[in-house]
C-alpha cells in the first residue's frame, strides 16, 4: 500500500447546455494522482445527474472530492456536494442522485448564463493502493494560471494580461471573492471583448443586445468598462448605419431596376420593325 496526497480544481464550462440533444455528456480528460478522470453530466436528467469517472486500472484511489453548480449572479446559490469515495476497476464512477432537479436549472436565474452551465470539481487523492504502469501513465494536462487574483486556463494568460496592462484598474471594484466565481466572470468578459473586436457587418442586433447585457452583468460585479462601452455604442451606432444604407442601397437598385426595364421596353419598341398599310403602298 503506498500513499500520495494529490489535489486538482477543475472548471468545466457546458455550452449551450439546453440545446444539447445527447443523453450524456463528459468534459475533456485530466489527471489528478498519476490517473486520468472526466466528469460525466445528463443535459436531459438523470439519476446521477452530475458526477466523477475514473479510468480503471489496477489502482484503488481513496478520494475526496466536491461538485459544485456554480450560480453566475449569487455565490449563495451555488449548489455544492462533497463526498469521500474509493474508486476501483469495479466502482469507475461516483456521483450524487438528484445534484438539482431539471427544471431548477432551467427556471432559477444564474445556473445558465448566455446557455452555458459552469461546474467545478475538486479533487483529492488521498490514499493509493497499487501500483501505476510506469508505461501507461497518463501525461499531464494543463492548470490554470494565476492573473492578478484570477485563475485562468494558459491559452488566456495573454489576453488576460493585455486587459490589466492596457487598463489597470479594470478589476480595482471587482466584489466577487469566490475562485470559481471569479474565473466565471473573466470567461464572460473575455467572450464579450472577443465579440465587440468583429465587424459590425458579422454580428447580428441579437449579437449586440447580448453584448449589452454582458456589460450590464459586468458591470454590477464591480468591473471599470468604460472603454468597452464606449466601443458597444460605436458598433450599435455603425450597425444602425450599415442597415440604413443597405435598406437605401437596396431601394435605389430596385428603382434602377425597374427604371432600366421601362427603358429596356422603349429599346424594344424602338427596334420593331414598322408595318406597310396596304392603302398606302407606292
Amino acid at each position: 500500500m503506498g500513499k500520495q496526497v494529490d489535489s486538482k480544481t477543475i472548471t468545466w464550462v457546458i455550452k449551450n447546455f439546453s440545446s444539447l440533444q445527447s443523453a450524456s455528456i463528459h468534459s475533456d480528460q485530466f489527471v489528478v494522482g498519476d490517473c486520468k478522470w472526466r466528469l460525466m453530466a445528463y443535459p436531459k436528467g438523470n439519476e446521477k445527474a452530475t458526477y466523477l469517472a475514473y479510468r480503471a486500472n489496477n489502482l484503488a484511489l481513496h478520494t475526496k472530492f466536491s461538485l459544485t453548480l456554480v450560480n453566475q449572479k449569487s455565490e449563495k446559490l451555488s449548489k455544492l456536494i462533497e463526498s469521500q469515495q474509493w474508486f476501483d476497476h469495479k466502482s469507475t464512477s461516483r456521483g450524487f442522485p438528484a445534484m438539482i432537479p431539471l427544471t431548477n436549472l432551467h427556471t432559477n436565474e444564474g445556473f445558465l448564463v448566455k446557455g452555458e452551465l459552469t461546474v467545478v470539481a475538486k479533487i483529492e487523492v488521498l490514499e493509493v493502493v497499487g501500483k501505476i504502469d510506469v508505461s501507461k501513465k497518463s501525461s499531464p494536462v494543463m492548470e490554470t494560471i494565476d492573473v492578478n487574483g484570477f485563475q485562468v486556463l494558459p491559452s488566456q494568460v495573454e489576453s488576460v494580461n493585455r486587459l490589466f496592462s492596457k487598463h489597470l484598474d479594470i478589476a480595482s471594484k471587482f466584489r466577487p471573492k469566490n475562485p470559481y466565481m471569479k474565473t466565471a466572470y473573466m470567461n464572460v468578459l473575455l467572450s464579450l471583448t472577443k465579440t465587440l473586436c468583429q465587424s459590425p457587418q458579422d454580428l447580428s442586433n441579437d449579437d449586440i443586445s447580448g453584448a449589452g447585457a454582458a456589460l450590464t452583468y459586468l458591470r454590477e460585479a464591480g468591473f471599470k468598462l468604460d472603454w468597452l462601452e464606449k466601443k458597444h455604442g460605436e458598433i450599435k451606432e455603425k450597425k444602425k448605419k450599415e442597415e440604413a444604407s443597405l435598406k437605401r442601397l437596396q431601394e435605389m437598385e430596385k428603382q434602377i431596376f425597374n427604371e432600366a426595364q421601362i427603358y429596356k421596353e422603349k429599346v424594344l419598341a424602338a427596334r420593331a420593325p414598322l408595318s406597310l398599310n396596304e392603302d398606302n403602298v407606292f
